[in-house]
């Protein structure tokens, strides 16, 4: 096993993991277009995605997707869906990039997918609900179709940045978690307890 191509598509996978948790479709259908073009290598059984069919089925839930997230109250109904659908696309596009790796153990690539690309993607929907929640307590959702652009556009930039420098979207991806933990932890320490 190459140690770079595994970093490389370990990379891919979890940066686009985190992409799946700003919006669930726009990795699969960067994914997708990535892998039609010859840009990723999708393993033997991943092929799928980059089939006109898919892509097409992508681009339109893309659309639907983004578009939902500027109808009032729909965007924070859609938080309680999207946050599992997110975890499971971030399992799928990292099982797809780990899948390109032929000497990788089956399970330690499903292990990896599991923990690092739902985790990934579970972390950032966190995030994204939580600061739509605050958008939509403070300023009684009137700043949600911002909030909504930001997500959207973090998802574009990082699914563009996972295709064309794996390895250094996922290291703006961790900086990007940790601010986002640490200001949990800070908001969640400055409330005081009933």
């Amino acid at each position: 096993m190459d140690f770079w191509n595994l970093i490389t598509a370990l990379s891919l996978g979890l940066a686009l993991s985190a992409a799946c948790g700003f919006r669930v479709f726009v990795p699969l259908l960067a994914m997708s277009i990535a892998s039609r073009a010859g840009l990723i290598e999708l393993g033997e059984s991943w092929v799928w995605i980059s089939e006109t069919w898919v892509l097409i089925a992508f681009a339109a839930a893309t659309l639907l997707e983004i578009g939902a997230y500027y109808i009032p109250w729909v965007d924070n109904l859609l938080d309680s869906v999207t946050t599992p659908a997110a975890v499971i696309a971030g399992v799928i596009v990292s099982a797809a990039s780990l899948g390109q790796i032929e000497d990788v153990n089956p399970a330690f690539q499903w292990m990896l997918a599991v923990i690092g690309g739902g985790g990934m993607a579970g972390t950032i929907q966190i995030g994204s609900a939580l600061t739509r929640a605050a958008s939509t307590t403070t300023t009684g959702g009137v700043a949600n179709p911002v909030v909504s652009t930001a997500e959207a556009g973090g998802a574009v930039a990082c699914s563009v940045l996972a295709v064309i420098v794996p390895v250094v979207a996922v290291v703006l991806v961790l900086v990007l978690m940790t601010f986002i933990v640490r200001r949990f932890i800070k908001k969640k320490r400055a409330v005081p307890e009933s």
